[in-house]
């Protein structure tokens, strides 16, 4: 089964935008699950399924750099 992967490698350049402090628990964990530490952090994460989902459930919070 062949994976399809975005032009850039395979990853995805996540930055966190907006603070979790009045979102929900579960909004908070997948924040930090997805590796941020600080605000205005841009990481690098493989383009998966599971980042993407990750990446769906707080699109208020993070978002995908160019």
């Amino acid at each position: 089964m062949a994976k399809k992967l975005s032009q850039s490698g395979g990853k995805l350049q996540l930055k966190w935008v907006r603070s979790a402090i009045c979102a929900p628990v579960k909004h908070k964990r997948v924040v930090k699950g997805l590796g941020f530490t600080r605000l205005n952090q841009v990481i690098e994460r493989p383009d998966t399924p599971a980042i993407r989902g990750m990446v769906a459930k707080v699109p208020h919070l993070v978002e995908i750099v160019q």
